[in-house]
């Protein structure tokens, strides 16, 4: 598949990933969250190819391993290389989370998957990856050394996604197509949890503001309004509770 097909809502929201990129704290917020997304991702396809009892997955698992650890590499230096290009905070800089899209492997156990499963997993998770950074690749115009990144990374990223295609093919020829549409389906499902999740943080914000501005205001004013009827200075006890005290209550 040409890596050029970008994924139809990624093409919707290319003037969004367009504003993101085109602020350099959010650029480099980007580039070193991908750099962790794909170190970490080497790492559990390294658990992989320790787990499959298939010699041919484990040279390719242990390839595709190394070719993300080089990924991460190249997005953190290229982030390490901005940053000293700006005196920038880099505090504000690390505080957010990659956007879904990348490998996901942490939404599985890797050690407890079959290959099959994982290799349908990879392929679709590879298959988004190459088209969000397609769409990266050609924003980041103004910027050829994050270009050519983009351009190198995209060149593993097509033959991840044809490899475990093809893989998944041989291991599970029956019900390969199935397992690709299970991935697919699952994939879906989290980035809806995670809007979901979203979206319940702004609706939960928006309420409590309705309610600081439009609740409190009241209560606000019937206690000063109350206070404003006390005398001031001390009030003086009734003769009938002036007593000393017997009990604890």
């Amino acid at each position: 598949m040409p890596p050029g097909r970008a994924a139809r809502i990624d093409r919707i929201l290319r003037p969004v990933h367009r504003w993101i990129w085109g602020d350099f704290d959010r650029r480099v917020r980007k580039l070193l969250s991908f750099a962790e997304v794909e170190t970490d991702g080497g790492r559990d396809i390294l658990r992989a190819a320790e787990g499959t009892p298939d010699p041919l997955l484990r040279r390719l698992y242990l390839a595709h391993a190394i070719d993300e650890l080089h990924h991460g590499d190249l997005f953190r230096q290229r982030g390490n290389a901005l940053l000293r290009t700006r005196a920038a905070r880099v505090g504000g800089l690390c505080g957010g989370n990659p956007l879904p899209g990348g490998h996901g492997l942490d939404d599985l156990r890797v050690e407890d998957e079959p290959d099959d499963r994982l290799l349908a997993f990879l392929h679709v998770a590879e298959k988004a990856a190459a088209g969000r950074f397609t769409i990266y690749r050609d924003i980041v115009d103004d910027d050829p050394s994050t270009r050519a990144i983009f351009d190198e990374i995209l060149r593993d990223e097509v033959f991840h996604m044809n490899y475990t295609y093809t893989q998944l093919a041989r291991v599970s020829p029956r019900s390969y197509r199935r397992q690709v549409g299970r991935a697919r389906a699952s994939r879906l499902w989290k980035r809806y949890l995670r809007v979901a999740a979203v979206l319940a943080g702004m609706f939960g914000t928006i309420v409590l503001t309705i309610q600081y501005f439009i609740l409190l205001p009241p209560f606000a004013w019937l206690a000063k309004r109350a206070a404003r009827r006390e005398r001031p200075g001390w009030t003086p006890i009734p003769p009938d509770r002036d007593e000393s005290l017997t009990r604890q209550y």
